[in-house]
């Protein structure tokens, strides 16, 4: 694999080495092993590395997934400064919100949904109050087709964000 990405790719992303249970496997614990594994392999052979995922519903430690309300938004938020303060000025482009959305255009019922419907705006802020020259990005899947209702979403919420200088 690595011989192809070397051939094929300027940019590599960890899959699973830089998410919550990976980064953060103990609260206040940071374990950057083997996102570091990725990012010293991606460097040495000229590659730029794009950071995925700082706050997600999915893959996060037992830890974060007994918290809830104020304790969770903390977590998250320490979390992002965490990985993104080790990465600053090395990792140039962030996906700093996954998955937040249904198919129908709703915001998907997660417990970090459940801390307050601010909560990517507060990620985001949080990502760029660490580090102001990283590009920061929303991830998700099936936001191909512009009238799908939930690209709409995802749309109207960036557009929401860039209009009020977030």
């Amino acid at each position: 694999y690595t011989t192809i990405a070397n051939r094929e790719f300027n940019m590599i992303t960890a899959e699973n080495e830089m998410k919550i249970d990976a980064t953060e496997p103990n609260q206040n614990q940071f374990n950057f092993t083997n996102a570091d594994r990725i990012y010293n392999w991606a460097v040495q052979n000229g590659k730029q590395v794009r950071g995925h995922t700082l706050a997600w519903h999915n893959q996060q430690p037992p830890w974060m997934q007994s918290l809830s309300g104020t304790a969770l938004r903390n977590a998250m938020i320490n979390h992002i400064k965490g990985v993104m303060g080790y990465y600053k000025g090395k990792i140039p482009y962030w996906d700093v919100v996954n998955e937040a959305f249904n198919e129908d255009g709703s915001r998907r019922d997660s417990n970090l949904q459940r801390t307050g419907n601010d909560w990517i705006e507060v990620a985001f802020r949080t990502a760029h109050d660490t580090d102001p020259a990283a590009k920061l990005c929303y991830n998700d899947y099936n936001i191909e087709n512009a009238t799908y209702a939930k690209t709409v979403a995802v749309l109207n919420m960036i557009k929401d964000f860039k209009a009020r200088g977030v």
